[in-house]
């Protein structure tokens, strides 16, 4: 994937965030480990691997808000984007 569509998928993960985050139903500590990683969409001078961290790592908190456990569909995608976060993070 090239950065410009990593931007752009960030964007996109970022607008459904914000969704999440006006539902009364949803924790609202859910977020907090993307917003400790202070990459926004917007920070085009920041490296391609900062972004598919961030990615990763707000993929894992949209998949737990979705989840009912972690045996549901979204259960198994939360773990599988943890992995990938770590993983994306060993090389920033």
């Amino acid at each position: 994937m090239h950065k410009d569509e990593l931007l752009e998928l960030h964007a996109e993960l970022v607008v459904i965030m914000e969704y999440f985050s006006e539902q009364e139903s949803v924790d609202e500590g859910l977020f907090d480990a993307y917003h400790q990683i202070d990459v926004d969409p917007d920070d085009a001078h920041k490296s391609k691997s900062e972004h598919k961290h961030a990615v990763f790592v707000l993929g894992n908190s949209l998949a737990n808000a979705m989840s009912e456990d972690e045996f549901s569909s979204a259960g198994r995608i939360g773990k599988r984007m943890k992995e990938l976060a770590e993983d994306a993070e060993s090389k920033i």
